[in-house]
């Protein structure tokens, strides 16, 4: 029911003193949609620009996937800290600042001269997505407080996680090809301006009282572990698994990890609450999610390659390519915010995750010459309606009922989980990619033709542990979740004003 709240002890009430929802909260929506959009865009939007980019400023084969992972790993490695932050500072005032220095950061990459600054503009992207992201969601949770309202928001969410990406090749393929590859990056400045306008005196302004310390040890410890983490996955693909550097990166990413778990334990105010994660149902969304983020990444990337290094599509024509995977993710998330009250959550990511994984084996078939619209199609639009059932119910599961203290945490959780996700799928496919091209050459003649039938045959291993990585993320749904459509409170514990 409308402005009903959740059970926990010693919770405040959500909205105003009547319990009224905000009469402005749909339009809020729409601000807190387009900033979402916009973090999600850059992890993809300037895939189709890098060769452009790469060839104006110098940039090495061996470096050009920082311009990906420098966004990917200050995003997912700092998001913790950003949820909490926004919990104390404030969720408006952490958005706005958020805006503002992903603006910034923006125009500091598209004037970029060296790759180098490149790289660091990509970092601070990420660094500020970290703050604008949770504050956003976080801001969802508190908007949208009656159940059937807070399907449709979260509907908007999920589509937007789901097809951000896609819509991100296109938008980088029109720019590229059109006026240049900066502006794959300048174009966050008039966005954020607009959006920075709108939220002023639209969006409400709430907060978490009480201890407002940071783990700022935490955060440093997570961050350097994801990124040592990601770099040894990488390294295998250069040097080999059992290469030195790979090995020793590897280890002081899974003891820098080890020893922030234990820095939580002790932390008397947490960066990551386990709490959180030690909720059955809570923390098998965001390993469902975490797996999700692994598999969708790989695809995305490996169809961009496959689309433009063998079947020869221009920047354009292979963002529009890539659209079908949106048109399904737009489709699945509107039939999932009306089944999700009547089903809940629970079947509806485990038919996604089913489904997800069927697009992605059909991706496997591809080869030198596969037809678009009765293989490539097809494949794309099961895989973006699996994704759509999947993010939709997925969002809605980690974050309903979470207390106030920890409504920023719960939301940095889920952004960074898909971010954190991405990261480490795409460097364990580019991997597996990189060795199957390499296996395939063997003992075969070094001409044109097998060169071709390596990358294909690279693709398809690639997209093969993709669907791996997703089926993996429908059995955590399956053991882990155990929620019913009842079990759903209609209610939310943060505090408005």
């Amino acid at each position: 029911m409308p402005g009903t709240t959740s059970t926990a002890p010693g919770a405040p009430h959500a909205g105003a003193s009547t319990g009224a929802p905000h009469p402005r909260r749909w339009i809020a929506l729409a601000v807190i949609a387009v900033s979402q959009l916009m973090v999600v865009l850059d992890a993809t939007i300037v895939n189709i620009a890098l060769p452009q980019a790469q060839a104006d400023l110098g940039i090495t084969d061996a470096n050009r996937q920082w311009v990906i992972t420098a966004y990917t790993l200050a995003f997912g490695g700092l998001l913790l800290l950003g949820g909490r932050i926004a919990d104390y500072w404030g969720r408006k005032r952490t958005f706005l600042v958020g805006m503002t220095g992903f603006a910034l950061a923006s125009a500091l990459g598209g004037l970029a001269t060296t790759g180098g600054m490149l790289f660091a503009a990509r970092a601070l992207q990420g660094a500020f997505g970290a703050l604008l992201a949770p504050a956003a969601l976080a801001l969802l949770t508190v908007l949208f407080t009656e159940a059937t309202e807070r399907a449709k928001a979260f509907a908007v969410y999920g589509a937007i996680a789901g097809g951000g990406s896609a819509v991100g090749l296109l938008l980088g393929g029109v720019l590229t090809e059109y006026a240049d590859w900066r502006w794959c990056l300048l174009v966050n400045i008039p966005v954020a301006a607009i959006a920075i306008a709108f939220a002023l005196p639209l969006v409400p302004e709430s907060r978490a009282h009480g201890n407002t310390r940071y783990d700022v040890p935490g955060a440093i410890v997570v961050t350097a572990g994801l990124v040592s983490l990601v770099y040894g996955f990488t390294k295998a693909a250069e040097d080999g698994w059992d290469a030195t550097a790979t090995l020793g990166f590897i280890a002081a990413g899974v003891v820098l990890l080890a020893a922030f778990v234990v820095i939580e334990l002790r932390s008397s105010h947490p960066l990551l609450p386990l709490r959180i994660l030690l909720d059955r149902n809570r923390g098998g969304a965001f390993l469902t999610s975490t797996l999700i983020g692994a598999g969708l990444f790989g695809a995305f990337l490996f169809l961009t390659f496959y689309f433009q290094v063998v079947l020869e599509y221009k920047p354009l024509e292979a963002g529009l390519a890539s659209l079908p995977v949106t048109a399904g993710v737009l489709i699945a998330a509107g039939g999932a915010s009306q089944l999700m009250p009547r089903l809940g959550a629970k079947p509806l990511m485990v038919a996604g995750a089913a489904l997800a994984a069927v697009g992605m084996l059909v991706l496997t078939q591809i080869d030198v010459d596969t037809p678009f619209l009765t293989h490539l199609l097809p494949a794309q639009v099961i895989l973006g309606l699996g994704l759509g059932f999947t993010f939709v119910p997925l969002s809605s599961l980690a974050l309903v009922g979470v207390p106030e203290h920890d409504a920023g945490a719960a939301s940095a959780t889920l952004n960074a989980t898909q971010q954190i996700g991405g990261s480490l799928g795409t460097a364990l496919l580019n991997t597996f990619y990189t060795s199957a091209v390499a296996a395939y050459l063997v003992g075969r003649a070094p001409n044109p033709v097998n060169q071709v039938e390596a990358l294909v045959h690279g693709y398809r291993v690639a997209f093969g542990w993709g669907a791996a990585l997703i089926v993996l993320a429908g059995l955590a749904t399956l053991v882990l979740v155990k929620v019913r459509k009842e079990d759903i409170p209609t209610g939310t514990t943060v505090h408005m004003g």
